[in-house]
């Protein structure tokens, strides 16, 4: 709880039994946080279980691996029929430090902002974490693009550590977003053209093994899919299309 608004952290969740107590307790010690949500989309491992052994966490289990996306549609919907005010989600591959959790909720709380990013390119931390150099030039050339043809200013639109009121969540299509991982980017889109300012934090990110990374074939779909969401923003903002996404 922070200034009387309930926190819910959000975790959409794969293979991630070796990361998720480690980040669930780095989550929960930052002494906000009043629930976190575990949807566990059909893991293969023992991500489910673990889940479930830890306190005040409510786990959803897919039936089948529905993706990344649609993850976050049964998080979004399970946070906010919990009664968040404040929804952040974390991934449970302990990439993202969950120490900005407070930053993040303040900012929210205070009334500043609707939605704040834990950016990796703010203060250079990605290359410096490990991120590999091409995902890195991927992820420059994309924000470039995105940027001009959306017309904000986002350091990036790739990071997975995102925090939202309830009342712009509420607002938001989701339902007609893609199930895969360019949900994260329409997300986003729709928050520009809903006209509301995304604020950015400087996040420290980490590198290694067990931390979920996408192969360069997903990669390389993700990228396109940017790329349509941008132009599709455009388009709709020129009034030559009508887009489900940007009503």
């Amino acid at each position: 709880m922070y200034h009387h608004k309930k926190i819910i952290v959000v975790m959409p969740a794969y293979n991630a039994e070796l990361t998720l107590r480690k980040t669930w307790d780095e989550v929960m010690a930052q002494g906000v946080v009043d629930e976190v949500i575990v949807v566990d989309d059909a893991s293969r491992d023992d991500t489910a279980a673990i889940a479930r052994s830890l306190p005040h966490t409510q786990v959803v289990i897919h039936d089948k691996n529905r993706g990344y996306g649609a993850n976050q549609k049964t998080c979004y919907r399970m946070a906010l029929d919990a009664g968040a005010d404040i929804v952040i989600m974390v991934h449970p591959d302990y990439q993202y430090t969950p120490r900005l959790i407070p930053a993040m909720a303040s900012m929210i709380a205070n009334g500043l902002y609707e939605c704040v990013l834990g950016s990796r390119i703010l203060g250079g931390y990605a290359v410096k974490g490990g991120m590999p150099i091409w995902k890195y030039i991927s992820n420059r050339f994309l924000t470039l693009v995105e940027n001009l043809m959306i017309g904000a200013k986002l350091s990036e639109y790739h990071t997975g550590y995102r925090a939202f009121s309830r009342q712009l969540i509420e607002k938001i299509p989701l339902q007609f977003n893609s199930d895969d991982f360019v949900f994260d980017n329409q997300m986003l889109a729709q928050i520009v053209w809903l006209g509301y300012t995304i604020a950015e934090v400087s996040c420290p990110t980490r590198y290694f093994a067990e931390a979920s990374s996408i192969n360069f074939t997903r990669s390389l779909k993700y990228g396109f899919g940017c790329l349509h969401t941008a132009l599709m923003f455009r388009l709709s903002r020129m009034g030559v299309i009508h887009s489900r996404l940007f009503p």
